[in-house]
């Protein structure tokens, strides 16, 4: 099922560990005959959510229409049209970096939230896509979902965009050199992550 993979990337350096594990991905998705594509948050304008919630006030399963101005508009409709994504993020302070959060905080729009509704509905009922999520820590990998709301947060994005998580890539003990490489242990898990969303 080689289809459209898109990677959102929101980590602060191009050639870092999670773009090291997001290209991974991409290249046994691509050869395994994807097509793949790349968004990293930090070359976006992407506003911070203002909270009014006009966003969430229509019903239905379309998004909400955002009064922000910016690119937002555009990612989506980019994501949207993607069969597979990939969420990249590195743990800063015990959850996803602040750039991911800004632009999960601009997810809302994906939401019915009407007021007087205790809690915000997703529009998107049936996760039709597939996802791979991929952190990053200087802690223990292993360390990650149990000390950090990180991995909560990608699979709350995931499902928000349609997307159901079918794998994950988390990277521990990644900030003991200013420019770390990853192991062979985490290509060859990342290579097999990429051909998974590919159908193979």
């Amino acid at each position: 099922m080689a289809g459209k993979i898109v990677a959102i990337i929101g980590s602060y350096r191009k050639g870092g560990v999670i773009d090291q594990a997001v290209e991974a991905i991409l290249r046994a998705a691509e050869e395994a005959g994807a097509q793949t594509s790349r968004i990293y948050l930090r070359e976006k304008r992407i506003e911070f959510c203002a909270n009014c919630r006009q966003c969430t006030q229509a019903p239905g399963v379309q998004r909400g229409q955002c009064r922000q101005n910016d690119g937002m508009e555009a990612l989506l409709d980019e994501i949207g049209g993607a069969d597979a994504i990939v969420l990249g993020a590195p743990v800063n302070f015990f959850n996803a970096n602040a750039l991911t959060r800004k632009f999960m905080e601009r997810l809302l729009c994906l939401t019915y939230w009407p007021w007087g509704q205790l809690t915000p509905r997703p529009r998107i009922k049936a996760c039709r896509k597939q996802a791979v999520l991929v952190l990053s820590s200087a802690m223990p990998g292993f360390m990650v979902g149990m000390l950090t709301g990180a991995r909560r947060a990608l699979k709350l994005m995931a499902g928000l965009l349609g997307a159901r998580p079918v794998g994950a890539l988390t990277i521990g003990l990644a900030a003991g050199r200013a420019k770390a490489a990853l192991s062979e242990r985490v290509r060859r898990k990342a290579a097999k992550l990429g051909r998974k969303l590919a159908g193979k």
